[in-house]
Formats: structure tokens, C-alpha cells, sequence
């Protein structure tokens, strides 16, 4: 297949791109690198410098390839940015994203997988959280998601395009040749790396008095490569459909570190800090659905070959891209 990658420099999208070249599918990456870098762009895809508020370089780009399909991992995505500044997201993630969709039905593009996030469920009332959880998100991150998903229904019913909405949980770990580089780190596993390459003091917990079993938030962690494969297996999705992706199971702050800790064989400060507004004290998704219907099975079950992965990255890029 041939297949548009919006959003290809950004950690998920560049893995995602990889092992869809793996597969020897057709792979142009459209990209405005403010979050992305140039470097994580693989070098059999065909790069394409453009920004999703212009309307008319995404048609081109979409006439001049022709694809099959489009994944779209642009977006921003820091939840206390969103807080601060709801307009970047509104404006970024629903209008930038409804000229994606305009630009897809003006070029007769009719398939989207497209990259949400367990963002919008807010503080969930049960765990795991499957799909019938009700949506009732806390930030304006998991609004605006929310909010693109309601319209990809619209567009669907009225214009036909399908698509495939796959909620994340926590993506974490690399492939040999790709992994995570954000420009603002908020991620605790490559935060607590940072530690063992001697680039940050310490790693914060932010709440130490959670009902758990060590007092800190519990995660599903999914490795990014089971991630990208779900991606993959959604192209062949028979109808529009909403999925969360995790494995089911989670880790503690606490576990994420000693198992850091474990693997680099370094030492690891920690400060116990307060904690957050509107962090849950769980947050494990249920994946049934997607395992039901398009036969997706997460391949690394434990944290062990996710930070594994991760370490072997940030040991052979320790400044990351560097751009």
C-alpha cells in the first residue's frame, strides 16, 4: 500500500513509518518538524515539509502520492501545555486536523488511522478502561482528541471516509534505529534514563500517598513496536471503529525506576514531590477489542524489553537527534 504519514518525524509516527517500509509499503512523511525531527524521518520514506494549517500543501501532497490511506499522529500533546494554552490545541489538533480530512475528501483519500489517546476518559471510573468507558476528559489535550474523534463520525457518515481511532496508553521503548527525543520530556522512562546518563540529578515522583500497593500511579506501559503493529493491522480494519491499546497490565512509578535502576545498572536519585491535579491513580487499559477483531496481540508483555530498548537507544543517541 501506499500510506501518507502526518506526523512521521514525531517519535510514534517515525516507528510507525519504519515498519511500514519494513513491510515494503510506500511511505512519504508529512512533517513541520516543531515537534519532529528531520533525522527521525527513515530514509527510504519520502519526506515532505508542510504544516496541517495549510490546506492546499496537504492537497498536493495527497494528489501528487495518491494514497491508499493516511495515519495521523500531528498533534501536541502536553497536558499541562493545554491548560496554559487551550487555543494551541484547539486550533492544532481539531481546525489543523479538519483540513487534513478536507483535504482527504477534495483528493478522494477515504482511509485514516488516526492517534488518540486514553486522554479522553479523564479520571476513569473503573480499570481496565474498554471502550464503553464514557469519555469525560479533564484537559483541553483530551477534549480536543475527543472532539476530532466525534467529527471523524461525521465524516464517515457523510463523506464516507473510514477510519480507525486507536487509543494509547503509555507508548514507551525503541526500535534499533528510532526512539523518544520529545523537546519537552514528560515522560517518566526516558525522564528516568536521563538519571542513569547522568543528564538530569534526579527523577520526581509526583505523589507518594495513592491507593496502591507502593503509594505511586500505576501505568500500562505498551512497547512502541506492538504499538506500530496495531497501526498496521488497522489499514485492514472491514469499518470505521475505536480501539485502546495497552496490555492489560501496569507498573508503578516505583517499579518503573527499580527496574531502571535494574537494567542500566546505574543509580538513580529520586525527590517525592506533590502530587499532580487530575492524575488518576490507575490508568490500564483494556485491549480485548482490538485482540477480538483484528487479531492484535502485544509481543512484549513486561517492562523488561521496553526499557531494554529504550536504554539501548538513548546509550547509542544520548543527545537524542540533536537538532
Amino acid at each position: 500500500m501506499k500510506i501518507l504519514v502526518v506526523g512521521g518525524a514525531g517519535y510514534i509516527g517515525s516507528i510507525c513509518a519504519e515498519l511500514l517500509l519494513d513491510e515494503a509499503h510506500e511511505v512519504a512523511v508529512f512533517d513541520n518538524l516543531t515537534e519532529g525531527h528531520r533525522r527521525a524521518v527513515d530514509d527510504r520514506a519520502t519526506f515532505i515539509e508542510g504544516d496541517l494549517s495549510d490546506q492546499k500543501k496537504i492537497e498536493a501532497a495527497l494528489s501528487s502520492m495518491r494514497p491508499d490511506a493516511v495515519m495521523h499522529f500531528a498533534a501536541n500533546a502536553l497536558v499541562g501545555e493545554s491548560m496554559r494554552d487551550p487555543s494551541k490545541y484547539f486550533r492544532n489538533n481539531v481546525a489543523n486536523g479538519v483540513n487534513l480530512l478536507d483535504a482527504m475528501v477534495a483528493t478522494g483519500v477515504q482511509r485514516l488511522i488516526f492517534s488518540s489517546t486514553c486522554a479522553i476518559f479523564g479520571l476513569p471510573e473503573r480499570a481496565p478502561i474498554d471502550e464503553t468507558s464514557p469519555p469525560r476528559p479533564i484537559n483541553p489535550y483530551g477534549e480536543s482528541k475527543l472532539a476530532f474523534e466525534k467529527i471523524l463520525r461525521w465524516y464517515d457518515q457523510i463523506h464516507g471516509l473510514r477510519f480507525v481511532s486507536l487509543r494509547y496508553f503509555n507508548a514507551a521503548g525503541a526500535s534499533a534505529n528510532f526512539g523518544e527525543d520529545h523537546r519537552v520530556e514528560t515522560h517518566l522512562i526516558p525522564n528516568v534514563l536521563k538519571v542513569a546518563l547522568g543528564q538530569k540529578p534526579h527523577v520526581e515522583i509526583y505523589g507518594a500517598d495513592y491507593e496502591t500497593p507502593d503509594g505511586t500511579c500505576i501505568r500500562d506501559y505498551i512497547h512502541i513496536i506492538d504499538l506500530a503493529r496495531a497501526h498496521i493491522l488497522a489499514l485492514g480494519a472491514p469499518r470505521s471503529e475505536f480501539y485502546n491499546l495497552g496490555t492489560g497490565g501496569g507498573s508503578s512509578v516505583r517499579e518503573v525506576i527499580a527496574a531502571c535502576r535494574k537494567i542500566t545498572g546505574r543509580k538513580i536519585d529520586i525527590v517525592e514531590k506533590p502530587r499532580r491535579p487530575g492524575d488518576p491513580a490507575r490508568l490500564i487499559a483494556s485491549s480485548e477489542k482490538i485482540k477480538r477483531e483484528l487479531g492484535w496481540q502485544p509481543t512484549f508483555q513486561s517492562l523488561k524489553p521496553i526499557i531494554e530498548s529504550a536504554w539501548r537507544w538513548h546509550q547509542k543517541f544520548p543527545s537524542g537527534y540533536g537538532d
